[in-house]
């Protein structure tokens, strides 16, 4: 596969873009403002910069008009405001439609830009003003609603010559990297004429040189007739990494300094962006040559290897079992440490498919922003545990769960502005979305300070679905539980965001695909959380393998808490209900060799499995728990897509297929087995059944 520069702008392009909406939605908090507008500036003069190179020239021509913006914003010229986050959202916005178009999308309406463009130098001409005061009609009314086709180009020019001091201080790797400061100089003669001084204290004794690294900085007077931005373009592929600094000249000497007077005349030594009085130390310069490469890898890549490492997860637990089986000892040191080298494997594969869930977060920011405007309300979105790892595979699919959250949160839970003060509340509310590691599952919180779930109105809601009696006793649990039924709403009329009866049920069943659990609890004036425990992986898991009869399960490890013996006195002891006794408490137990239908007479004691299925425990009664097995999950196929009580299957040593259960989908299949049995025997008049 060869290198395309093109489709590497697209990528880097997208995170700039990513990272552009997260900067701007920061700006205007009381500390860091001016690294944020410094941020933005540098994502857009990249994206100017590089898509020039790359000859797209409607995304360099409007995002000139955005970075020129913004350098006012850093000159304080213009002052940060609702209104520039609106706008630096918005160009944003559009600079996606432009590339989406340049990969063969829907082209962008034809005066989408030149709008946008008016409404840029609109309000760069209402903030200058704003700061100095001048009237704003004193500019040629032509240039606040300039077109862009009259727009400068990037890398604009200005009427007369200026002179420029510029200091470029490299990073030490700069070589190493392959970027050449020669030729930055010599681009920089092309601007004007040059007076060139190289700083050379950093530079060791000869036998202390390293070849590839730069020891040398400079500091240089340009006279030209090109802005800033256009000195800035000649250094957009080092100055991530980089100090450089363009300032007039007439303005950079210190004050009782003469003005002619260059850094030049009081050379400093700088070496990796830092200053002294003397050159560090050789030590010090190997640090800051250790950097952490990364490599862009495709999905599809990552995916292949993952289930290449799961195929030979598969052979090597075959390998093992046919060597314990033959008992010759020549081979089983060699399988031993080819099982020990296995397993390293398939941890360091599984974690390269681990990414933080902060890259799920982040995009949420603008979904509470622009939905919280759109519904009059007032809400900040506070994340936590952004670090906490999860499978792609997984982020990949809670997406959408965790947007239906936030969007019931701000429609139903949180209040409107006045009505939060009327109840002695912030008038902004906050939505916290976390994310912990508790054992092998993360448990994501979405968390409101809102009105809470009105019970009665869900009671109301359930009673007129016929879904309950108007009578009935339920606990909390069971009232939240409704609200996850499908199709159900309380909300009172039909809206963008809600009462259409799509949400949380939709939540629910993407969970358990997942093969995780969901859970509701609220306070009422005080708020809703939503839980959501997921595992780890979906590729790669731990189980506990047992037998029914001649068919082999998997149990999820992570659900498994202990096993306990069950006996026919035990089962004859509660009145034939499907309860065991664990050290004083009762467990409820599914029968699986009664709800899978396998033929057979069950051993004298079976095994009883208890599990953790969200807050209550379950016991599952086999035949044989053999011992615990590294499951290599794998898909059933679309023939066996209505099987609901397993996830999965996996292939065991002897060639064998095990399913893996699905413990949520069991206990549902019980119920409905229990309560059609129940029913049947109401009409026949003969009770046998007790669930």
């Amino acid at each position: 596969m060869g290198y395309n520069p093109v489709e590497t702008f697209f990528q880097e392009a997208e995170e700039l873009l990513a990272a552009i909406e997260q900067s701007a939605l920061s700006l205007g908090a009381e500390d860091g403002t001016e690294e944020i507008v410094n941020q933005l500036f540098r994502a857009f003069h990249t994206i100017k910069g590089s898509g020039a190179m790359c000859g797209l020239e409607l995304v360099a021509g409007f995002t000139h008009h955005v970075e020129s913006l913004l350098d006012g914003v850093r000159e304080g010229a213009i002052p940060v405001s609702p209104k520039l986050v609106e706008l630096v959202l918005k160009a944003r916005d559009h600079i996606r439609i432009l590339l989406e178009a340049e990969q063969g999308g829907q082209p962008a309406p034809a005066d989408a830009s030149g709008t946008l463009v008016a409404a840029i130098e609109e309000f760069a001409k209402i903030g200058e003003f704003a700061k100095t005061g001048e009237a704003v009609n004193a500019a040629p009314p032509s240039t606040l609603h300039a077109p862009v086709a009259d727009a400068p180009p990037p890398g604009g020019i200005e009427n007369a010559a200026r002179t420029w001091r510029i200091a470029l201080r490299p990073n030490p790797s700069l070589l190493a990297h392959g970027a050449n400061p020669i030729a930055l100089l010599n681009q920089l003669r092309k601007l004007g004429p040059c007076q060139v001084t190289a700083h050379t204290e950093a530079v060791p004794a000869l036998d202390a040189i390293q070849p590839d690294v730069c020891y040398l900085w400079w500091t240089i007077a340009l006279s030209t007739v090109a802005d800033r931005n256009a000195i800035r373009d000649v250094f957009i592929f080092v100055e991530d990494d980089s100090q450089i600094e363009i300032e007039p000249l007439e303005s950079a000497s210190p004050e009782g300094e003469p003005a002619g007077k260059t850094a030049a005349d009081t050379p400093v030594a700088v070496v990796g962006g830092l200053t002294g009085d003397a050159a560090p130390s050789t030590t010090t310069r190997r640090k800051a040559l250790t950097k952490e490469a990364t490599v862009r890898v495709p999905s599809e890549r990552l995916d292949r290897l993952v289930n290449l490492v799961g195929e030979l997860v598969m052979n090597q637990s075959r390998l093992a079992q046919a060597a314990s089986q033959n008992g010759a000892p020549e081979i089983a040191n060699p399988v031993q440490e080819l099982e020990r080298l296995v397993a390293e494997l398939r941890d360091n594969v599984l974690g390269i498919r681990m990414l933080p869930i902060g890259t799920l977060f982040g995009r949420f920011r603008r979904l509470v922003h622009d939905l919280a405007a759109e519904l009059g309300k007032e809400a900040d979105l506070v994340t936590e545990g952004a670090e906490t790892e999860l499978d792609k595979s997984i982020l990949d699919q809670l997406g959408e769960p965790l947007v239906h959250c936030l969007r019931n949160c701000l429609d139903h839970g949180i209040e409107p502005p006045a009505e939060r003060l009327e109840k002695a509340k912030p008038r902004r509310a906050t939505i916290r979305l976390s994310a912990v590691h508790t054992g092998s599952d993360v448990v994501v919180g979405i968390r409101d300070d809102g009105r809470g779930i009105d019970r009665a109105a869900v009671r109301a809601k359930a009673v007129e679905r016929q879904l309950i009696q108007p009578d009935a006793k339920l606990s909390d649990r069971d009232v939240f539980n409704l609200i996850l039924l499908p199709g159900f709403s309380t909300a009172r009329q039909l809206t963008s965001v809600s009462g259409r009866g799509v949400g949380m049920d939709a939540v629910k069943r993407q969970i358990d695909m997942l093969r995780g659990s969901l859970s509701l609890a609220s306070e009422d004036g005080m708020g809703t959380r939503v839980s959501i425990t997921l595992p780890l992986t979906l590729a790669i898991i731990d189980g506990l393998l047992v037998e029914i009869g001649k068919d082999q399960f998997i149990v999820p490890m992570a659900a498994v808490t202990e096993n306990v013996e069950l006996t026919g006195a035990e089962r004859a002891r509660h009145n034939r209900r499907n309860v065991i006794a664990v050290r004083g408490e009762l467990v409820p137990y599914v029968d699986l060799r009664q709800a899978f239908g396998t033929h057979g007479e069950p051993p004298a004691i079976e095994k009883v499995v208890i599990v953790q299925q969200e807050d209550d425990r379950v016991g599952l009664v086999v035949d044989r728990v053999v011992g615990t097995h590294q499951t290599v999950i794998q898909s059933l196929g679309r023939f066996f897509r209505n099987i609901e009580v397993v996830s999965g299957a996996t292939i065991m040593g002897d060639g064998r297929v095990a399913l893996v259960m699905d413990i949520a989908a069991v206990v549902r299949h019980a119920n409905r087995q229990c309560r059609a049995e129940l029913e049947a025997e109401w009409k026949s008049g003969d009770y046998k059944v007790a669930c």
